[in-house]
């Protein structure tokens, strides 16, 4: 029985590893690298030897055993395969490790648990539209490939009952009709499209969510002692894998009868297909936009095809910069570090949700830990800055204040080649907003030109390895050796253009104890502060020593 799909080259085996390792597949050996783009995904039958493509993916179902698992890699090798997928655990011998460096041909392993089904509908959203089967609209389990809805209505029918199907945070992906026949509690939930905390409390005190993932049948679920929930449900995770990826509850008088579970059981499975396809779905089309977006924010030879891809040729446009500035501890926190990344991608898709509301043909993406988005705008727009930053001041308010995200604004650029010098100066203002922590969350290029100059000018100094020079530097020796706050005095001064009274305040002491110490550090600085190129001088020395 041959499986080939995918003749054309889609993706490498990199994309694959890095896309579905987390979930399914855990590589063992080999370098990904290495290998070209993916020719093609082969199922393996040793009574039928299919003809292989070059740089195939193939499908080890049923290999088991070093002896096997050796023999299929060299050959594999020689027909140039790219990798060969076995059921986890893979052998774990050194011939089996030999024989993969030799053959060149990766070797990676299937989690148990997953089925090769949801490997191969994961591959076809990763490697090619439609390229597993047959053409026209791609359904599983006789569903329309993505349709929640749909499923969670044939569910319903096996159960009969009313479903939900929901992810991880007990928000509700898809529901089922007749919830008019559950109790208010799921009345509330669908409405609101959210599990109502009170009662994900609940069911967590309960240990019902302990229970659904510990197991992978069927979980009855009694009526906490609450209002407006008095029907029961049964609930079954979600997995594909080890990972758990949401739930089903549907809405039942009375235990189900085996037969019933068995159903929900085996719903589970096709549930987590779509789900998967979804996600894969939606990772390969986040990866194309970011991919175009960065291109033309980069520019250069492929600037116009990507322009033309996103629809933005011909058009001026302004470039925002959105980060969120990096929780305390981050660096020592894996878990802080990925709950971190999770939000940021998600402030990135409401990013690209909101501009796409403002305009339907802005274009944005999460390149790096930065969200850039591109608003076009007509040409010979006066005011594209300032409706720039209205959009993004918009955003902000929308979002509230929980991450203090940040949002730089470039110049305008008339066409889209110049949309990478629109870029620069959005990451510029969006470096002073970094530099300079405060209640401002967004800014144009040229309402922090100046700030902007000052780090480049820090840049520039420490670049050369310029040490601080002159009477600066002898006020600062001569604080570390007497601890003394010179420096400081002198800053205030100059702070206050000259003010003794009010440079005095600031530093919380007496006026004459401050006429003191500014007498000092101009004897310690060897400095003419009537002299205004020399105050400028000490300005702006201060001013680069404090970034």
């Amino acid at each position: 029985m041959r499986g080939t799909v995918n003749t054309q080259p889609r993706a490498g085996l990199r994309r694959v590893v890095e896309d579905l390792g987390t979930t399914l597949l855990d590589l063992v050996c080999g370098d990904p690298d290495t290998a070209g783009n993916i020719g093609g995904v082969v199922i393996h039958d040793p009574l039928d030897e299919p003809v292989l493509p070059r740089q195939a993916l193939v499908l080890g179902i049923g290999v088991r055993g070093p002896d096997d698992t050796v023999r299929l890699l060299t050959a594999l090798g020689d027909a140039g395969a790219a990798a060969l997928v076995v059921r986890a655990p893979a052998p774990a011998d050194p011939a089996v490790i030999t024989a993969a460096r030799k053959s060149g041909v990766a070797l990676l392993a299937l989690t148990r648990g997953a089925s090769w089904a949801q490997l191969a509908a994961l591959l076809r959203s990763l490697l090619a539209d439609g390229d597993v089967g047959e053409a026209g609209p791609q359904t599983l389990g006789g569903t329309p490939s993505g349709d929640l809805f749909a499923l969670a209505n044939a569910v319903a029918a096996l159960l009969d009952a009313p479903v939900t199907i929901e992810d991880r945070s007990s928000r509700v992906l898809a529901f089922s009709g007749r919830q008019d026949e559950a109790d208010p509690s799921r009345v509330e939930t669908v409405l609101g499209r959210q599990v109502p905390e009170r009662f994900t409390r609940l069911l967590e005190d309960q240990g019902v969510f302990r229970s659904l993932y510990r197991s992978d049948q069927p979980v009855h679920v009694a009526p906490p002692e609450t209002d407006g929930f008095h029907i029961p449900r049964a609930a079954i995770a979600v997995r594909a894998g080890d990972e758990v990826l949401g739930t089903i509850w549907a809405a039942v008088r009375s235990p189900l009868t085996p037969q019933r579970g068995q159903a929900l059981h085996d719903a589970a499975k096709l549930v987590a297909l779509h789900l998967l396809r979804l996600r894969a779905g939606a990772d390969v089309e986040r990866r194309l936009r970011a991919d175009l977006v960065s291109t033309v924010l980069e520019g250069g030879p492929g600037a116009p095809e990507a322009l033309s891809r996103l629809g933005l040729t011909g058009s001026a446009g302004v470039v925002l910069a959105l980060a969120v500035p990096d929780p305390p501890g981050l660096a020592d926190s894996p878990d802080l570090h990925a709950q971190h990344t999770a939000e940021r991608q998600r402030l990135a898709d409401a990013f690209a949700l909101h501009l796409s509301a403002t305009h339907p043909r802005a274009a944005a993406a999460l390149i790096g830990d930065v969200a850039y988005g591109i608003l076009p705008l007509p040409p010979r727009q006066p005011d594209a800055e300032e409706r720039a930053a209205r959009t993004g001041t918009d955003f902000l308010t929308r979002i509230g204040d929980r991450l203090s995200p940040l949002i730089g604004i470039g110049t305008t650029a008339r066409d889209g080649g110049a949309l990478p010098r629109s870029r620069d100066g959005a990451d510029r203002a969006l470096r002073v907003l970094r530099s300079h922590p405060g209640p401002r969350r967004l800014a144009t290029v040229a309402d922090v030109h100046v700030e902007a100059l000052l780090l480049d000018l820090a840049d520039l100094s420490a670049e050369r390895g310029d040490p601080t020079a002159g009477p600066l530097a002898r006020l600062l020796a001569y604080d570390r050796q007497h601890d003394s706050h010179l420096v400081d005095t002198l800053r205030a001064w100059l702070n206050a253009f000259g003010d003794v009274p009010a440079a005095a305040e600031t530093m919380y002491v007496h006026q004459n104890t401050f006429r003191y110490r500014l007498r000092r550090a101009t004897e310690v600085a060897r400095a003419d502060l009537g002299d205004p190129d020399v105050r400028f001088a000490l300005m702006l020395q201060l001013r680069l020593l404090r970034n």
